[in-house]
């Protein structure tokens, strides 16, 4: 039962990493530090001081770039691939007690996986935010995304099982409106 916590654990903050890569690192390592999460030998430096404030300082500055308009449209495209590495980071360092070829398959696929899906749907929200609203839609979104990504956070820590309810209902919508719009055309 341990191992599937640690997935659980480790699928939602990879969902999270996708709405804000850098949201989950910090409360990752606040967890860590204060006993709450366990994380894998080879990664327990984020759960050190030095790491949680690079993280608060990052996390401030990716925060603060998301409300510049333009600018977080073209965040969106770097932060694609960089939320695949979160997701893929994120889910090996709370999954430490497997065998290492299933643990790198699990961060790789499960992990990276969730992270860029989420990722993929919060940017063309944004465009369609930035079509449809303007700076003021964008601002929405970015507000939008910061609590989704701290909440999801917390519960996955928290209370990973239902985590993992709430990312299965968000991929469904994610690939039930993707398969609607290709009938459409």
């Amino acid at each position: 039962m341990d191992v599937l916590l640690q997935i659980a654990i480790g699928i939602g903050l990879s969902a999270a990493a996708g709405f804000r890569i850098l949201v989950p690192f910090l409360i990752a390592g606040i967890a860590a530090q204060q006993g709450y999460l366990t994380l894998s030998p080879g990664l327990a430096w984020m759960g050190t001081t030095p790491a949680i404030l690079a993280f608060t300082a990052a996390t401030v500055l990716e925060v603060l770039v998301y409300f510049v308009p333009v600018v977080d449209n073209l965040m969106d495209a770097v932060e694609l691939p960089a939320a695949a590495i979160a997701g893929t980071v994120l889910t090996l360092a709370v999954t430490g007690d497997m065998n290492p070829f299933l643990q790198w398959s699990l961060a790789l696929i499960a992990g990276g996986g969730v992270a860029s899906s989420t990722q993929a749907f919060t940017g063309l929200t944004r465009l369609a935010s930035t079509a449809a609203a303007g700076p003021v839609g964008n601002i929405a979104v970015s507000t939008t995304e910061l609590a989704s990504s701290t909440i999801l956070s917390v519960l996955a820590i928290a209370v990973p099982i239902l985590v993992l309810i709430v990312v299965g209902v968000l991929l469904y919508l994610v690939f039930r409106r993707r398969g609607r719009k290709r009938r459409v055309y």
